[in-house]
């Protein structure tokens, strides 16, 4: 059974037995987001915390790490993770493609965690070092991964983000988007590390990201969550015309509106473990934009979920989704 309606194609599954409780909301009716929302990837999290691999492979057991870029994702970010992975790599040689898998997509983070969010200019050589050194074990180590299990998408999307902050070369990323879309031409986590690939700021030509998007969320079916990279390459373009008032058009709100429509509000969309990523990025965008309908049945959807991305690109993200919030 579905709960109530938001609006148009917006049913939100509520009797989902994996959904964790909602925590304590704060004053401002927002609460943050926790292990995607699912029991079942909380205690994956907790296991990889504990750095007890056999629990580790016992929670992985209902998800396909290979395809699967956001439970992934709650691995790759865990600090702690990079204490103990690297000897599931050496002694377990029957699951080496998957530990190989998180040890790289955590020495990615690691890497950037050393490099810190500074300006180029700002970093120092000592943190340089650190950042090329972790880099070059996740590109070992995702490579490795990706040949014992030639299936498997998320390690090129990973190598995608490796190979931008080694600086690579185009060559390089396009062989490595390639595979990735070959193995899900439809994968939204690849299109988006592409459209960042694609800004300015890493060598791409103005609009250049934003017509990919477009080109890229006409060839997903309805209901597909592709569609969210419409939203992304509009809050890209935001950030880089310096944060104005660049969404605030007639033109791009009705292509937000299609798009949402399109994807996140359809029918047929997916309600998986971590969708309130997908709704958020479309908070952002519709909000930023100005326009006051759509926006309003993401938000009463969300109901105060909030996550970290993409509102990182605000200095205090939080107060600005608990703002946009409360006006819709």
């Amino acid at each position: 059974m579905f709960g109530k309606l938001f609006g148009r194609g917006a049913e939100r599954p509520e009797a989902d037995p994996h959904a964790l409780p909602v925590p304590r909301r704060q004053k401002n009716g927002v609460y943050t987001l926790r292990a995607l929302g699912d029991a079942r990837v909380l205690a994956l999290v907790e296991a990889a915390g504990a750095g007890d691999w056999e629990a580790v492979k016992a929670a992985l057991a209902p998800f396909d790490l290979g395809r699967d870029h956001q439970v992934l994702g709650e691995l790759a970010d865990l600090d702690g993770v990079q204490d103990w992975i690297g000897r599931a790599v050496e002694e377990d040689k029957e699951h080496r493609a998957t530990a190989l898998l998180i040890s790289g997509a955590r020495h990615i983070m690691w890497g950037w965690e050393a490099r810190t969010a500074q300006r180029a200019v700002n970093v120092t050589q000592e943190q340089w070092r650190v950042f090329h050194e972790r880099l070059e074990i996740a590109e070992e180590q995702l490579l490795q991964a990706a040949e014992l299990q030639p299936e498997w998408v998320t390690p090129w999307r990973r190598l995608l983000t490796s190979g931008r902050g080694m600086s690579l070369g185009t060559a390089v990323n396009e062989t490595r988007r390639d595979a990735a879309l070959r193995r899900d031409p439809l994968d939204l986590e690849t299109h988006l590390e592409w459209l960042s690939q694609l800004q300015p700021r890493w060598g791409g030509e103005p609009g250049q990201a934003l017509r990919f998007a477009q080109e890229a969320a006409a060839r997903a079916p309805q209901g597909h969550r592709l569609g969210c990279v419409i939203a992304m390459a509009h809050i890209e373009e935001w950030v880089e015309s310096e944060r104005g008032d660049y969404l605030e058009t007639e033109e791009i709100r009705a292509q937000l509106r299609e798009a949402a429509d399109h994807s996140i509000l359809h029918p047929a969309y997916a309600w998986r473990p971590g969708w309130q990523h997908d709704f958020n990025m479309f908070a952002m965008a519709l909000s930023l934009a100005g326009e006051r309908h759509t926006v309003r049945r993401v938000f009463q959807t969300l109901d105060g979920a909030y996550t970290k991305w993409p509102w990182t690109y605000f200095a205090d993200p939080e107060k600005q989704f608990a703002r946009h919030h409360r006006r819709a």
